[in-house]
């Protein structure tokens, strides 16, 4: 199962695309350039593995939630992409990504993912893993820090929220904390391989974002105090 995916709900881009063997993968920091190093980091995963887009069974990306701009393109970008060739796509939620990769990097199995909402808030879930699944013990949901409760027992502590708030990364539930750990393009991989091959793609037009705050724009006031959404 060949599957390419993309991920920018964070101020990093990610592309990677592989099936039964070898994986590429490109990063960076791409900031507010997103949408314009997209297709050229698609275009050099799939080079490096000697494929073309019509070589794929699927397209895989971040869903959310996170920013609001990144996930509408890594969105945006899959559906074009997918409809260009008639695959089916598959959504995978940000945070459960980010849970994929606090296990890749720690072998972590309980994973409170919280990322920076902006807006002195943050996007929390917490996943335990059982086999090679997740299963959502907190649902997503966006909360100011003092809000974040974390279920019974001992987790791992990932993504950049926790840096938001000491008191929220000094929590007792937590036995570790990698506030550097993002969702990557790899970890959308990983999820959505397994969720296309259990039948689980959508066409193109049903694909869509994963959204738990609605709120989509500032004020004036809001924007000239330098406020981020």
């Amino acid at each position: 199962m060949r599957v390419l995916a993309i991920e920018s709900s964070t101020d990093v881009l990610s592309v990677a695309a592989g099936g039964d063997g070898p994986v590429a993968g490109r990063a960076e920091r791409a900031w507010q350039t997103h949408s314009a190093r997209a297709l050229p980091l698609v275009d050099e995963v799939l080079g490096e593995l000697g494929w073309t887009l019509t070589d794929v069974d699927g397209i895989a990306f971040g869903a959310g939630p996170g920013s609001f701009t990144g996930v509408r393109i890594a969105c945006g970008v899959a559906q074009g992409l997918a409809l260009g060739i008639g695959k089916p796509v598959v959504p995978v939620g940000t945070l459960e990504a980010l849970a994929e990769e606090a296990h890749a990097a720690h072998r972590a199995t309980r994973v409170a993912a919280c990322l920076d909402a902006r807006m002195h808030e943050v996007y929390f879930a917490a996943f335990e893993r059982v086999g090679a699944s997740w299963h959502a013990v907190a649902a997503p949901a966006v909360l100011k820090p003092s809000e974040v409760a974390f279920p019974p027992g001992r987790w791992f502590g990932a993504g950049d929220g926790f840096a938001v708030d000491p008191a929220l990364a000094a929590s007792a539930a937590l036995e570790a904390v990698d506030a550097a750990l993002v969702p990557t393009a790899r970890a959308v991989l990983r999820l959505g391989r397994a969720r296309l091959a259990r039948g689980e793609g959508v066409a193109a037009e049903l694909a869509l974002p994963l959204y738990v705050r609605h709120r989509v724009a500032l004020t004036s006031a809001e924007r000239a105090a330098g406020a981020r959404l």
